[in-house]
């Protein structure tokens, strides 16, 4: 959009007599001064004196800000075999903190039994997480939501007392139930040389009634600390009319892409997931359970606390009602998007998708029980980076990138203000205003830049540069005017330091640095489709740089494995620029105790043998860079072949043997007439089948080769089918169940390697043509008769694994 501000600058380009746009923000007020003793939090100080400390602005650990990236996996819905592969491919990832819900009706589904063996054994849990460097963070409830029955509350406590109040019976359940959590943590808790770093209490808590309201949230942490959960840090989401205590914890935020619990059977308005936030930190459409409160916590309390969140949907749950596909970009533009509005500390839900356990009754949250939602039984994927099997979602390499930045530079971003740009959107619906803002302290700081809406198209922009009006100057970039596309989002640095030489700015998002021989280099990824500049001052030499406007600019090729050098007076910058898809596919790795980066098509995760692990489906053959070069070479679980360098990485290549699988799909029985549809509440929002219904299903066998597991890291059961449910049971026992959306479903079979060897059973409930659920449009089936319940193709994909050793 040509803004028409008096402050903007337009001017016509000598060539072509094409209008410029210079897009204006005004930084130069200083940042404020971090506040402190705003907050009472717990024990902050690790027995080697290191100390997490947090201010009204951002976190510090051991007196350096940081801005940590949180993923959420819970430990009861994923097998503890698998807990610590889990971990590592969470770490590759840059998440840094593990928050897990610590579910009471998990642990306790009958009164009097508590259970904390396999893999509901938190304590183990921690202690991995502590093996791999990894803090924690639990969120013990009591209520915790997680889409789960009762909201994880027991039967037998909401069958008996009030609940989410200061009853007196209620609290001393909870009193109990915190006691065994702080049991199951003790000793690993932060001021022990643990990895637990904080406690949430509560969930969504807006409740203003009898025995309720801010004093709950206050007993509750009352009771934390004196069942022995005395951690550097509590907090509370503080969304939707949240209550709470001032002073006393620190409110979460959130925003997700779309909302599986609407109502609405159509397309959402724009969501204010893309919009920058200034001086706001909650969203529209982000609503808890219950009843709401006139008062507003959440805001009260910007004053004396950080920007923190805790639900940014890595992708978001399929309930009956609403079935969203979500894309990749849908997550990682709203992940930088919240970023450049302030946020300091990145917190995922989830992170790592899940299954219920079995139990009795099921324990999924439905509205035949009070809940909100219809969940399916036991699937809980959630499209998260990391699914329900393990296996690594395509966003999850579009998120790297951005944490690897916050993990590298965090220190530099986690002090700075966030500054408005003079023009606006008038809205969330305005798709033609461009979006950006300022993260900044003094001179230096971050341009964010978001062009894109979830199922929107936004307005193209010509020949765009950016004014950032700082104390005493103003900084100007691109060189030239750009052309930024609909989908574009991206972050450039201003005034950064690069080991002592200052780069004035770059057209390129930084990700990360690494050491070698030579000290630090930088890297860079290309934005889109716009050309990559890099701009130091006259004093530094540059091969290759023009000189204009008094700075010396270089322009760089993304991808060609070359190193940018800028000298001055005897110190050296590095720069390598890597293109947006190679970006996507850099892991940090360590092998042999060395820090390395590595490039490849594979998802890359470190192991606990000093190397790293590469895993992909379909494709045998592997091909990956590494950079620093290693000391020596390293070997593999299949031979190695050196190819020939790519710029400054070492190449090599692996060919593992070629598996080919087929399962057998016999028809069992067809569909029935499914009944009439059941609706509830104002706005007939259609709920899940009765359990009766389900005799309408259609039903096929599944024979998977009793090899499908030999010679491979896992073989996914691919159905692409069309219906309303579908479920896959062994014998009588269901191992997976969910709501058709249009994905192909995806089960991983070497958590069933005990049953593979039998026959399995696919039931699809029909979907009726008159159905109220809400689908994307490319899932819109095929309808015969007025119903649909059919399977398009059962396939087998391998999935290989390749193990490096230093």
């Amino acid at each position: 959009m040509k803004t028409s501000a008096a402050i903007s600058a337009l001017v016509w380009a000598l060539a072509g007599g094409a209008v410029a746009e210079t897009l204006v923000l005004d930084a130069s007020a200083p940042a404020p001064t971090p506040v402190e003793g705003t907050l009472k939090m717990g024990a902050g100080r690790a027995p080697d004196g290191t100390v997490i400390h947090v201010n009204n602005q951002y976190l510090l650990i051991g007196g350096k800000p940081v801005v940590p990236v949180m993923g959420e996996f819970h430990y009861s819905r994923f097998p503890r075999a698998y807990w610590e592969e889990q971990l590592l491919k969470m770490k590759a990832a840059g998440v840094n903190v593990i928050a897990t819900y610590v579910i009471w009706q998990h642990h306790e589904e009958q009164a009097g039994q508590s259970d904390w063996d396999g893999d509901l054994d938190l304590r183990a849990f921690i202690e991995l997480c502590q093996k791999h460097g990894l803090y924690t963070y639990l969120r013990p409830g009591p209520w915790a939501h997680a889409e789960v029955r009762f909201g994880g509350i027991p039967d037998w406590v909401v069958d008996s007392v009030p609940t989410r109040s200061n009853d007196p019976t209620y609290l001393s359940y909870v009193e109990a139930f915190y006691g065994r959590v702080a049991e199951q943590s003790k000793g690993l808790l932060w001021k022990d040389g643990g990895p637990v770093i904080g406690v949430q209490l509560e969930n969504e808590y807006n409740r203003n009634g009898y025995l309720q309201g801010r004093d709950h949230i206050s007993k509750l942490k009352e009771i934390a600390l004196k069942v022995g959960l005395d951690v550097p840090l509590y907090s509370v989401t503080g969304w939707d009319n949240a209550l709470f205590p001032r002073g006393e914890v620190i409110p979460v935020f959130g925003s997700y892409v779309d909302e599986p619990w609407s109502a609405s059977a159509t397309i959402l308005p724009p969501k204010s997931s893309y919009m920058f936030q200034f001086g706001v930190r909650n969203e529209k459409g982000l609503g808890a359970q219950g009843s709401t409160s006139t008062q507003d916590d959440g805001s009260r309390d910007t004053d004396i606390t950080p920007f923190f969140g805790a639900e940014y949907g890595g992708g978001v749950p399929t309930m009956y009602r609403r079935r969203p596909i979500i894309k990749p970009d849908d997550i990682s533009k709203m992940t930088l998007t919240k970023i450049g509005s302030g946020v300091n500390l990145m917190g995922y839900y989830m992170f790592q998708g899940g299954q219920n356990p079995p139990g009795s009754p099921t324990r999924e949250e439905t509205v035949a029980t009070g809940g909100y939602n219809d969940m399916a039984k036991l699937g809980y994927d959630f499209q998260a980076p990391l699914g329900q099997y393990g296996q690594a979602h395509p966003v999850l390499h579009q998120l790297k990138p951005i944490h690897y930045f916050l993990e590298a530079f965090g220190d530099r971003l986690a002090p700075t203000h966030t500054y408005a740009p003079v023009t606006q959107p008038s809205g969330s619906d305005d798709l033609k205003t461009l979006r950006w803002s300022y993260r900044g302290q003094g001179d230096a700081g971050f341009v964010f830049v978001n062009n894109y809406i979830r199922q929107y198209d936004m307005a193209a922009h010509q020949d765009v540069r950016f004014a950032v009006k700082l104390a005493g100057k103003t900084v100007t970039l691109p060189s030239k005017g750009v052309d930024i596309d609909n989908g574009d989002n991206f972050m450039w640095p201003v005034n950064f330091d690069l080991s002592g030489i200052n780069l004035n700015w770059a057209s390129a998002q930084p990700v990360t640095r690494i050491t070698d021989g030579e000290g630090d280099i930088y890297i860079f990824a290309q934005s889109g489709d716009i050309a990559a500049e890099f701009a130091f001052g006259a004093e530094v030499t540059v091969k290759g740089a023009k000189l204009k406007e008094g700075l010396r600019i270089v322009s760089a090729k993304a991808g060609k494995g070359s190193v940018i050098r800028a000298t001055q007076a005897g110190k050296t910058a590095r720069i390598l620029l890597l293109t947006d898809d190679q970006a996507k596919h850099l892991t940090k790795v360590d092998l042999g105790g060395k820090a390395h980066v590595v490039l490849s098509d594979a998802h890359v995760f470190g192991n606990d043998q000093g190397g790293f692990e590469l895993r992909q489906t379909g494709k045998a053959d592997f091909n990956f860079s590494i950079y620093p070069a290693p000391d020596k070479a390293p070997t593999g679980s299949a031979a190695l072949k050196s190819a020939k360098k790519d710029g400054i990485f070492t190449v090599y290549q692996a060919k593992l043997p070629t598996k080919t699988l087929t399962a057998e799909l016999t028809p069992l029985r067809p569909a029935q007439k499914a009944p009439p549809l059941k609706t509830y509440g104002p706005r007939n929002t259609p709920v899940v089948p009765e359990p009766e219904s389900f005799a309408a299903s259609a039903g096929w066998t599944i024979k998977v080769p009793s090899d499908a597991l030999s010679g491979v890291a896992d073989a996914y059961l691919d159905i692409a089918y069309q219906g309303d449910v579908a479920r896959l049971f062994s014998g009588a026992r269901l191992i997976d169940d969910e709501f058709y959306n249009g994905l192909t479903w995806r089960i991983g079979l070497k958590r069933y390697a005990e049953i593979i060897d039998k026959p399995l059973t696919l039931t699809i409930m029909p979907m009726r043509e008159d159905s109220k659920v809400y689908l994307d449009a490319s899932a819109r089936p095929q309808f015969t008769d007025g119903q649909v319940a059919k399977v398009t193709s059962v396939t087998l994909t391998p999935e290989y694994g390749l193990t490096i050793r230093p």
